[in-house]
């Protein structure tokens, strides 16, 4: 099988579940087959200390400015997210290396980033429940998904609900490139109920 280079986007004031609920779903089908799948990073926007929200310290692996080609992009949101949106620089990152990614994801909030990184452009998306108005103002031809659903996929571009919506986004990842076989594997170690859209 083909290992997957996959970066998780950290930044300060990161929701800690967006990151750390898939970040535990990937490593874990990482680990229950031979560390074969995944190459796993963490990538911070600005300097690799961050911390999240309520405090979590986290170090990261990669700033942007050292990584240009990922096949597996993840975004997740947070309070911290919206400033980002705004980054110039951190925008153009994601989309230059969105262009090759095999998967582009994000998480909660992080739908803003994908927003206006012109990614979402005539797909279907999803955040938070509470950030439905502020994806409708970043985007006008993109059909926004309420109602509680846990995760869009759009074929290359999937975006999730919030927070706890990315553990079963990242599921619904597993079982497209490896199988149910592998992701069952995974929740059955992470005593996890895979939900299923």
């Amino acid at each position: 099988m083909i290992k997957r280079k996959l970066g998780i986007v950290v930044f300060h004031d990161v929701e800690v579940l967006d990151f750390a609920g898939p970040f535990e779903v990937f490593s874990v089908t990482k680990e229950q087959n031979n560390n074969e799948l995944f190459d796993i990073s963490l990538i911070s926007v600005g300097e690799k200390n961050v911390v999240a929200k309520n405090g979590l310290n986290i170090v990261a692996d990669f700033s942007i400015k050292e990584i240009n080609h990922l096949d597996i992009l993840l975004i997740p949101g947070g309070q911290g997210v919206r400033p980002l949106v705004y980054n110039s620089e951190f925008i153009e990152w994601v989309m230059s290396v969105s262009k090759e990614s095999e998967l582009v994801l994000s998480v909660c909030t992080g739908a803003l980033v994908l927003a206006k990184a012109g990614l979402l452009d005539g797909l279907k998306a999803t955040t938070h429940h509470q950030a439905y108005g502020e994806l409708r103002e970043l985007i006008t031809n993109t059909e926004i998904v309420e109602g509680g659903l846990r995760y869009v996929d759009n074929g290359r571009v999937i975006t999730s609900g919030g927070i706890s919506a990315g553990i079963d986004m990242s599921f619904h990842v597993i079982d497209r490139l490896f199988g149910k076989e592998i992701s069952e594997k995974t929740a059955d170690y992470m005593e996890y109920r895979k939900v299923v859209e």
